[in-house]
């Protein structure tokens, strides 16, 4: 190995071959190109001819240069050059132990990771040395080692990322303990440049095995971003986000739904040495709340993710009150002390018009999860049915007692329990008891794993009749076991009542932090206002969708179990990565990150300061072969190409490439001028769409057939299939290539740039226009020619006893135009032998004949070999069905069969095509052949 700078030589004893190039040069400049040969036409070359004959005795100067570079080249893609070559680390006698980070911050550079890792255990099986594995991410149990190097690579090769964050303390424990029988240690680690919880004492630990040598490996330049919080606020949808790293740096946020579809970005920045960053989404509530997950773009790691739940998305409350609305004292509304707690985490709506009959509508128009009354007594009927048909269709109805609702008819189906008439009051005179406190909340209480505040006590109340199911549908009791808050389910709504008011009258629960826990947690639990299920607020969830090490969503592997929820916050670990918890119709996010979490760059420990320090990956070294040789491979080509053009292909070339440049201009000058004289004299009372310069280009050089829109999908399908098997035909019998057929409307499209058009006759279609026949009338006279098809063979012959609909509909279609005298195509015109040799011209159909414009009699012409006119018939008729025979598929394959069912009817109806197109484009060429003596004597003088 020879190593310049970042340039390194495989084989470097082969740069002696570029002491060869003199002689290469010396060679090459005594073959010179082989000389130009010249097709020789008849007196052109003969008008140029020099007196003496010339030869190059040597190579181009240039030429030979070329060919000195491409040798120049090849030697050197011989020599194997690597740019910026890795070096080898020597590892030294004993044992490699291989220690690699594969937590989440591992993700974005995992294959180098592992490609460092795999270089190092070929040095160690070229040592013939054990190697050691020990990934920080793994479970405890994991095995460390020893393995054989072919062993320690096939591992290697099973790792993966986790989404998880480093155990460096456990990982390093299990090394050691593995290397306690090793007399000497090659100690290489591949950290992720992230400080993670007891470091020190775990390389502390790790390096008293006293390794003889240490290889460090690193990015280097890591500097991930971790979101850390997102809160859905009345204001907007605010991420709060840290980083790694000083610089100032502006990263884009991108909003998702639970498809994965985008729904809002924005960005966030970084100032100079913050550490933190916030950024907002200004989106409508709706979209709000279809957030399932918020991540970096480009981020490719599980920290740059957050998660959104069902709990975190905020909900639309209806709040409904029939106490008077006091500005002046807004403490004695029961709606003021609604609207302080549950602002900070839900958008509320209140109706304009105090009337409940209209009331009552429009909030349930709003589409709320929940609706709270707060004393509202006995509802008009209509209220009552929209809201009760409202919760049985999913909503959830949270009522407060007051004077209004004691006073009233409690045998309601709005209420979770049946009341008793009145009211109980508490701690005074004649009262029953001492005000009563709040008892623990039940296992099975929505309300479970709240916080029981002693300070909360109950005045007054409304009390609910014993039933059976009385202590089921409990959700929170006074200390006395008397039930404060019932609930209970009403189809696939909720109906929920708290026995006090909303307000600090009949107790001091409103002004408590457990009135606002308690509103969270009903909202919480509602539905969403897409009809959604809310998660479980309790218990163990099965792993749904959860987060990879690169931050994307996948399904869940055999190592997670089941979360559990509602006992405070769940670390995440191998068994509970970063995820959705639950199932599609209700699901917990448990994200990697909060808003404790801070980043901190790893500090390289005191006993590996003199460690030598290696990049990761060989992602910087390049092998320069591939890329020599492809460099070689061109200037061959090159030298090819010049070697042919010197040759004389340019002389080959010259005059296709001058015929279309001709073509080109007149296309442009064509489109440009817009040709109004042209179509003034063609159509002259009937003014054409407007073609612009690119479409007239694209006509004139690109031949194209072209078939009349009759407005039958079928009819109009087969023309087209036709056409496009007649096209595919002539390019592989013919020097036409023709493009893709062409559908046109005589009315409106521009004809002038097709040589023939296709007109299948449908008697079912509409008579064309006056203008538009007058428009195929000019079309005839400036030297197109239509094709008129009546398909009906066999069930009328095209003479003066026709009477089939398709004839009949012909004949009123040429009583306006100007048609010449007709005939059947005699045998010796030249549509017998433009291209082949016909007696007749089947289609689909057999034994009609076609009919052509009639050709000047014989005793007028008698010296031509051909018997008609110089021009082209602008005319033809047929009754065999041409596009029928000629309609194929894009495979090939015809869609129709011939009648009679022969295969060579349809290779001449083919044939007939052909030549047809040919006489279209050529005309009567044949008849020019009574000019070849005079041209040949001519060519003898």
């Amino acid at each position: 190995m020879m190593s310049w700078l970042p340039l390194s030589f495989g084989a470097p004893a082969l740069l002696a071959g570029l002491v060869a190039l003199p002689v290469i040069w010396w060679l090459l400049r005594l073959t010179p190109p082989r000389p130009q040969t010249e097709v020789f036409p008849p007196l052109k070359i003969l008008a140029r001819l020099r007196k003496h004959e010339e030869t190059p005795h040597q190579s181009p100067w240039w030429l030979t240069l070329l060919r000195m570079l491409m040798a120049a080249i090849v030697i050197l893609a011989l020599t194997n050059p690597v740019y910026n070559p890795r070096e080898s680390a020597a590892l030294e006698g004993g044992a490699l132990a291989l220690v690699i980070d594969n937590g989440w911050a591992s993700a974005p550079d995992w294959d180098a990771r592992i490609e460092t890792a795999n270089d190092l255990v070929g040095e160690a099986r070229n040592a013939d040395l054990p190697v050691y594995v020990s990934l920080t991410a793994e479970a405890e149990n994991a095995d460390v080692g020893p393995f054989t190097p072919t062993q320690a690579v096939e591992r290697l090769n099973a790792a993966e990322p986790r989404p998880i964050p480093v155990d460096r303390p456990a990982a390093f424990e299990r090394l050691t303990s593995a290397l306690a029988q090793e007399a000497s240690v090659n100690l290489a680690i591949i950290a992720d440049d992230l400080a993670a919880t007891d470091d020190e004492a775990a390389f502390s630990q790790l390096f008293s095995l006293d390794p003889a040598r240490v290889i460090w490996a690193s990015a280097g330049n890591s500097n991930p971003v971790g979101l850390i919080n997102a809160t859905n606020a009345a204001s907007g949808f605010s991420v709060e986000a840290i980083r790694l790293g000083s610089a100032p740096r502006t990263v884009t946020l991108i909003a998702s739904d639970t498809q994965g579809r985008p729904i809002a970005e924005t960005q966030l920045s970084f100032g100079v040495g913050e550490e933190r960053a916030s950024a907002s989404f200004d989106v409508p509530f709706e979209l709000r709340n279809e957030f399932a997950q918020i991540a970096v773009e480009g981020a490719n790691q599980a920290a740059a993710v957050r998660l959104q739940d069902e709990n975190a998305q905020r909900r639309r409350v209806g709040l409904l009150s029939q106490t008077p609305n006091d500005a002046g004292q807004p403490l004695l509304s029961p709606l003021y002390y609604l609207r302080e707690a549950m602002a900070p985490f839900a958008d509320l709506i209140e109706p304009q018009n105090p009337d409940l009959n209209r009331a009552v509508p429009q909030l349930i128009e709003r589409d709320p999860s929940i609706i709270i009354m707060a004393d509202i007594g006995a509802l008009p009927e209509s209220a009552h049915a929209a809201l009760s048909d409202w919760v049985e269709k999913g909503g959830m109805l949270v009522q407060f007692a007051g004077p209004r609702l004691a006073a009233a008819d409690t045998d309601t189906d709005l209420l979770p329990v049946r009341l008793r008439r009145g009211e109980r009051s508490l701690g005074g005179t004649l009262s029953w008891t001492e005000p009563q406190a709040l008892a623990e909340f039940a296992p099975d209480s929505p309300f479970s794993s709240l916080a029981v505040s002693n300070e909360v006590t109950v005045t007054r109340q409304v009390l609910a009749e014993p039933t059976p199911d009385l202590s089921a549908r409990s959700w929170a009791r006074l200390a006395d076991g008397t039930p404060l808050i019932t609930g209970a389910k009403r189809g696939q709504g909720t109906l929920v009542l708290f026995h006090t008011t909303a307000d600090a009258r009949w107790s001091n629960l409103p002004i408590s932090g457990t009135f606002v826990e308690m509103l969270q947690r009903l909202t919480q639990i509602a539905r969403r206002s897409t009809g959604a299920d809310a998660s479980p607020a309790s218990g163990t969830l099965a792993p749904y969708r959860l987060v990879s090490a690169d931050g994307q969503l996948t399904a869940p592997g055999p190592d997670a179990r089941p979360l559990a929820v509602g006992d405070g916050a769940v670390p995440v670990t191998r068994e509970n990565p970063p995820g959705f918890y639950g199932t599609a119709d209700g699901y917990v996010a448990h994200n990697l990150l909060d808003t404790s979490s801070r980043f901190a760059r790893l500090n390289v420990p005191q006993a590996a300061s003199s460690a030598e320090r290696i990049q990761l990956g060989t992602e910087r070294a390049m092998d320069l072969r591939p890329y020599l040789f492809a460099a070689a491979l061109l200037l061959l080509a090159l030298d090819t190409l010049i070697v042919l053009w010197l040759g004389g292909l340019r002389h080959r070339f010259a005059r296709p490439v001058k015929t279309a440049s001709i073509l080109l201009l007149a296309g442009i000058a064509y489109g440009a001028s817009g040709s109004e004289h042209s179509l003034a004299q063609a159509q002259p009372a009937h003014p054409v769409q407007e073609i612009d310069g690119a479409t007239a280009i694209e006509a004139v050089t690109k031949t194209r057939l072209a078939y009349v829109r009759t407005g039958n999908a079928e009819l109009d399908n087969t023309s087209r299939a036709g056409l496009y098997g007649l096209s595919r035909y002539l390019t592989a019998k013919t020097a036409l290539e023709p493009g893709n057929p062409q559908e046109v409307d005589i009315a409106t499209d521009e004809l002038a740039f097709y040589p023939l058009l296709y007109w299948p006759i449908d008697p079912d279609a509409d008579m064309p226009s006056d203008a538009a026949i007058a428009r195929i009338d000019a079309y005839m006279k400036q030297g197109g020619s239509v094709l008129f098809d009546t398909r009906d063979q066999y069930s009328a012959g095209f003479d003066s006893n026709a009477v089939s609909p398709a004839t009949q509909r012909l004949r009123d279609i040429l009583a306006n135009l100007s048609v010449p005298p007709l005939e059947p195509v005699p045998d010796d015109h030249v549509l017998t032998k433009a291209f082949y040799i016909l007696r007749s011209f089947p289609g689909r159909y057999d034994g009609g004949p076609l009919w052509v414009e009639a050709s000047v009699p014989q005793s007028q012409s008698s010296t031509r070999p051909v018997n008609t006119g110089d021009g082209v018939s602008p005319i033809m008729i047929t009754a065999n069905d041409f596009a029928g025979a000629w309609a194929m598929d894009e495979s090939g394959q015809p869609l129709f069969p011939t009648v009679p069912a022969d295969p060579m009817q349809r290779v001449y109806a083919y044939r007939v095509g052909i030549n047809i197109v040919m006489y279209m484009l050529t005309g009567n060429y044949k008849s020019d052949q009574v000019h070849v003596p005079a041209l040949l004597e001519r060519l003898g003088q």
